[in-house]
């Protein structure tokens, strides 16, 4: 971990005993600390946004806002922190429902230290991290990306810049907003829209958003 600033963490769980434990081992690793806790999602928000840690480990289960509103909240404010999530669930929907949320790794409760530590690690260098014993699902979503990129009449075809218009439409962003995200005028988003249309063969005022919805994984 030489050369690289230590990893600042946020831990995030209802459950004192399990996040003291987690406090335990992330502090004891080298190049890992932790900077703040919360006991529910409000807090953790909050929390967050006073400390800006480079990780924010929140588990999916909290009063308040769960982990998933917790992560969404922090991309709708714009906030430099990765966001991934804890949980004891290893339920296929729930890994496809976080990753599409956006979410930069998904963590099991039951996993080792080592894991823990290099899914902070990783995460906070830009990749994603999803625990190891979920590797079949993970499979089987890239699987059903690949079926339905190859069923979808155009997508492959689309621009770096379409799929990367198309992308934050998904995330409802209006065409101001896009521009100010991939820093280009509203015009010219909405000649990029109008380009992925025709490519996608897509008619009508919500076609669009509504095709971004459902292929949000692929683009991602």
């Amino acid at each position: 971990m030489s050369g690289k600033a230590a990893v600042r963490v946020l831990l995030a769980d209802d459950h004192p005993v399990f996040r003291m434990g987690l406090r335990l081992v992330l502090d004891a690793a080298p190049g890992v600390t932790v900077v703040a806790e919360a006991e529910n999602g409000d807090v953790a928000l909050t929390r967050i946004q006073e400390t800006l840690p480079d990780v924010a480990v929140l588990d999916l289960e909290m009063p308040g806002k769960d982990g998933i509103e917790v992560a969404l909240a922090v991309q709708q404010l714009r906030l430099p922190v990765k966001a991934v999530l804890l949980t004891a669930h290893k339920d296929a929907g729930l890994v496809n429902k976080a990753l599409d949320s956006g979410l930069d790794g998904y963590l099991l409760k039951d996993a080792a230290a080592s894991q823990i530590l290099e899914c902070v690690r990783q995460v906070r260098d830009g990749q994603r991290y999803v625990s190891p014993q979920l590797s079949a699902l993970l499979l089987a979503r890239r699987q059903r990306a690949d079926a339905l990129e190859t069923a979808t009449p155009g997508l492959a075809d689309l621009t770096p810049a379409e799929r990367q218009v198309l992308a934050l439409v998904a995330q409802g962003k209006t065409s101001r907003e896009i521009g100010e995200v991939l820093f280009i005028s509203p015009r010219t988003v909405e000649h990029h829209r109008a380009n992925i249309g025709d490519k996608l063969k897509l008619r009508g005022v919500n076609a669009l958003i509504t095709f971004a919805i459902a292929h949000r994984s692929e683009l991602s």
